[in-house]
């Protein structure tokens, strides 16, 4: 769909790790519910680990009620890119550009343009309410995968002085 670029929101964070620990946990469905920022994802009832393109997996959702939800992987480059979507069409897409210092700058979207009643987004204010669930779901993403500095024998005797 043409107008699926103006229908999208992102969000940003640079995440201290090595792009492919974060694809990694981005590419088991089974570690989703431990990112989801929304608090809606209940548990993986199944999954192709790792996905690829192609994979579908199940999910439970938990909005108001809860259901069971497939979606496929629609793009994929390993430790670059991965996008899925569900039978509604929304799309939520990772990208993963490596930086210098050895960290990765982690872009996530949801592209609900694509989606197969896109207004109805809309005016539930879903686009609006996931811009915040997707810096939680970033968020927890690098503290599952970022390791703290190592300490140094300088570190260690100022912090016991």
């Amino acid at each position: 769909m043409a107008r699926s670029e103006q229908r999208s929101v992102s969000v940003e964070r640079h995440i201290a790790a090595p792009a492919e620990a974060i694809f990694t946990v981005l590419a088991d469905a089974s570690r989703h519910c431990e990112i989801d920022g929304s608090g809606r994802l209940v548990r993986a009832t199944s999954s192709n680990i790792p996905l690829t393109l192609g994979s579908t997996f199940s999910m439970r959702v938990r909005l108001g009620v809860t259901y069971p939800t497939k979606n496929r992987v629609l793009e994929f480059e390993e430790n670059r890119l991965i996008a899925w979507a569900h039978w509604q069409g929304q799309r939520w897409r990772y990208e993963l550009e490596p930086s210098d210092d050895g960290g990765t700058l982690v872009r996530e979207t949801f592209e609900w343009g694509t989606a197969r009643w896109p207004r109805s987004i809309e005016l539930a204010g879903a686009h609006k309410k996931n811009v915040l669930s997707m810096e939680v779901t970033l968020e927890r993403l690098a503290a599952i995968v970022e390791t703290p500095p190592a300490a140094t024998p300088d570190t260690d005797a100022d912090n016991a002085a």
